[in-house]
């Protein structure tokens, strides 16, 4: 089924074929014909398989029919929501639909004028959202469609409170549509507790990477890391984000690589909001090849054609670690996950391999090149990387682009 047969409002699928799409991905053509019906929807698919767009379309074809209603999206981080905004904003050209970021770290006033504006459309995250709740500044009951994307995460995040002040403050006529990687007891007990009888969409396996991620290792010791680390980034063309534990740690590895040579850039929790979209800025625009970020950023932000994900520390979570390397193979392109492993990481490594092969369906391959460093020879490059090539990932190909967002 394309777009163009699931009737849609004619200004939505004017934007959808402006935006060269004319195949809906899996999660998509699952979720949306369920959607358009009001039915609620608790879905899981893997990252980058345009889940955005699978609860966007039908939710903005229902507020074109009827513009009294407003719908509220939530999502765990700053990043995330923006990144929502920015996918439906592409979607709402030529409507008179109106929107509002409520997030953290942004004008109070500002987000205050968005609101006194009647918006629509509403994104933003639980804590800011719960605290113009608590102001009085926004209300929900001409609220009648909700979304949780990344239910899970929020859960992790400890925003269980938040979002049950805002389901308890909802109509009981709404449409609720819940997003999860994982379905831990919370999600199960949310959904039970605050959706009406709702479709289940699972669209390939959360518990393991795209197959188009290209899983690797490297066995070093705890002193050998940063020196592994450089000599890949020599050796590998195109951008890459680093991911380690800690605030700090981020901070120290960014200037290391910057006094190396590399042009870096940093993203953690932190860092002002302002400072988080230069970073980010900086990294899209191919200005830092190299983003050393916290998990804060992995699952809050959206660069095309990453082409490595390395693992500098080692995620704590099995779930951590699927959501850290689908930043990278998104949208059908190819790309690489390293994982740099130390002796000290073994029990971590071998939980993450067990979570893994918990999906019997197709097997579990093992990471490639699992190997100790080799130590460069030749004498560092300080320019090397202003010299790397970005090259540009093979995406999908056929008629008409898929939806990808």
């Amino acid at each position: 089924m394309n777009f163009s047969e699931m009737k849609l409002h004619e200004q939505l699928v004017q934007s959808i074929q402006k935006l060269g799409f004319e195949a809906p991905t899996p999660i998509q053509a699952q979720a949306i014909p369920h959607a358009l019906e009001g039915k609620d929807i608790l879905g899981s698919a893997q990252t980058g398989t345009g889940k955005t767009f699978a609860f966007g379309i039908p939710l903005i074809n229902k507020l074109l029919q009827s513009k009294k209603e407003a719908a509220l999206i939530m999502a765990p981080t700053r990043e995330l929501a923006q990144q929502v905004i920015k996918s439906l904003t592409t979607l709402l050209k030529g409507t008179s639909l109106k929107t509002a970021t409520l997030i953290g770290g942004e004008s109070f006033i500002k987000q205050l004028h968005q609101l006194r504006a009647n918006p629509q459309i509403v994104v933003g995250t639980p804590g800011r959202i719960a605290d113009h709740l608590n102001r009085g500044t926004y209300q929900l009951s001409h609220t009648s469609s909700l979304i949780l994307d990344e239910t899970d995460r929020m859960l992790d995040m400890g925003f269980e409170k938040e979002l049950k002040m805002v389901m308890e403050a909802l109509p009981e006529q709404r449409h609720t549509m819940m997003f999860s990687a994982t379905f831990p007891k919370g999600v199960e007990r949310m959904a039970h507790n605050f959706m009406n009888n709702p479709v289940r969409i699972a669209v390939g396996s959360t518990a393991k990477p795209s197959k188009d991620v290209d899983q690797q290792t490297i066995e070093l010791k705890e002193n050998e890391k940063y020196t592994g680390l450089r000599d890949q980034l020599e050796t590998r063309e195109g951008s890459v984000i680093v991911f380690v534990r800690t605030k700090r740690g981020a901070e120290a590895l960014t200037k290391q690589l910057k006094g190396d040579g590399h042009l870096s850039t940093a993203m953690h929790g932190d860092l002002s909001q302002a400072k988080r979209e230069r970073s980010l800025a900086a990294f899209r625009n191919g200005k830092a090849r190299v983003l050393v970020a916290t998990d804060v950023a992995a699952r809050g932000i959206d660069v095309p054609h990453i082409q490595h994900v390395v693992n500098y520390d080692l995620p704590q979570t099995p779930e951590d670690y699927i959501h850290r390397i689908g930043r990278t193979a998104r949208a059908g392109a190819k790309g690489a996950a390293l994982s740099l492993i130390t002796p000290q990481d073994n029990k971590v490594w071998k939980a993450i391999q067990r979570y893994l092969a918990t999906d019997g369906e197709s097997g579990f391959e093992a990471p490639k090149h699992t190997r100790k460093p080799q130590r460069s020879r030749r004498p560092f490059n300080q320019n090397a990387n202003r010299k790397a090539r970005f090259s540009k990932p093979k995406g999908h190909r056929g008629k008409g682009k898929v939806a990808s967002r």
